[in-house]
């Protein structure tokens, strides 16, 4: 049997089939229909974000977030270093200069501490930090939210793996200047692709959707006064993601209750453990990572794969990666060593409570054989 990391669960009534037969009917395929304006909506009800906008994935949203803050050539920009790449590329985008801050033991997710030791440090203060909530764990949003006060930085909530994620009641996104959601075919809430930006500012969501759609000034006929990008969210996607938001509460306690099977299975067993979450944390568990003492992970990741178990390594830390060479960092070696300690195990919240038993069963007995 193949047990796969994260593949995108449907609903069973095939809504999604309905929603985009009646797009297609109505032949609202592209960037206008009603589906689009439903999908924004069933986002701001879940997250209480006062706007939300559709667009082709969460590095668009995420770069969109960046240029309608007015960062640019020659800006600063915090970021986590312990993520995927589309984290950090739109501070390229813009003509910024990222600057990686690495992660603490508690969350795995940036550490406060050693980013009120870099802002200090800082000739100039950052225009921006760009938070990831990491396999969809949230940070410790009290003590970056205090930091950030106190230096007066934005902050924008990487939040593509963290959908329905809570710390301390509130929703992962809405903490900051802008958050962004991904809806990509490996996300707990799939539309196939597209993003989401969310934020309460009025300003800042009509200049995103200015520059989303090419820049176009309001005329009859095409007029650019900017550099614009053709990001708009298609009426498709938007179909599909509009039936996947109305399962929302479903897949996030299924991808809960997978965690808690895994967490079951390992217990006692000190050569594995699991992400660990802040108290004031609620996480979507979109992935279960967990870290293995004595074995090379990619040695185990090899072993399981040859017995149908689809694993992965934990992100590379950005300031790790060649192309970020040259970037400023603040570093603690825990993302490295994350990096080189951990896999992500099969999620998908199809599975049954036997077939995560079964999987921990293989992921054990691979760690007597060759550990």
């Amino acid at each position: 049997m193949k047990y796969n990391l994260s593949v995108p669960h449907l609903s069973n009534d095939k809504r999604e089939l309905k929603y985009i037969a009646e797009a297609m009917d109505n032949r609202n395929i592209g960037p206008v229909g009603r589906f689009i304006a439903e999908f924004e909506y069933a986002v701001k009800k879940l997250t209480g974000a006062g706007y939300a906008l559709g667009v082709i994935n969460g590095t668009s949203a995420l770069h969109l977030a960046l240029t309608a803050m007015g960062i640019g050539k020659g800006d600063d920009v915090m970021a986590s270093t312990f993520t995927y790449i589309g984290s950090a590329a739109p501070i390229m985008y813009v003509g910024a200069n990222p600057v990686f801050i690495d992660s603490e033991g508690d969350t795995w997710n940036l550490d406060p501490n050693l980013l009120e030791d870099a802002l200090k440090k800082r000739v100039k203060t950052p225009k921006a930090l760009v938070l990831t909530h990491i396999y969809g764990q949230p940070a410790n949003m009290d003590d970056i939210l205090m930091v950030c006060d106190r230096f007066g930085v934005r902050l924008v909530e990487d939040s593509a793996e963290a959908i329905g994620a809570t710390f301390d009641g509130r929703q992962c996104g809405t903490f900051g200047t802008a958050g962004i959601f991904s809806f990509a075919g490996n996300k707990l809430l799939t539309a196939g692709g597209g993003g989401m930006l969310l934020t309460d500012d009025k300003h800042l969501i009509e200049t995103a959707s200015y520059f989303a759609s090419n820049a176009r000034e309001p005329m009859m006929h095409h007029e650019h006064n900017s550099i614009g990008y053709n990001y708009r969210l298609s009426n498709l996607h938007a179909a599909v993601g509009l039936a996947q938001m109305e399962l929302a509460n479903e897949r996030i306690a299924a991808r809960r209750r997978i965690f808690e099977q895994y967490r079951k299975a390992f217990a006692g067993d000190s050569r594995i453990t699991l992400m660990p979450q802040h108290h004031k944390a609620k996480g979507n568990r979109w992935l279960t990572a967990a870290l293995f003492e004595g074995v090379e992970p990619k040695m185990l990741m090899v072993k399981l794969a040859n017995q149908g178990i689809e694993t992965r390594p934990l992100w590379k830390p950005m300031h790790t990666q060649p192309v970020f060479k040259d970037a400023d960092r603040y570093v603690s070696r825990v993302s490295e060593k994350l990096f080189e300690s951990g896999l992500c195990l099969p999620s998908c919240s199809t599975m049954s409570d036997d077939d995560v038993r079964a999987v921990a069963a293989e992921v054990i007995g691979m760690l007597d054989i060759i550990g």
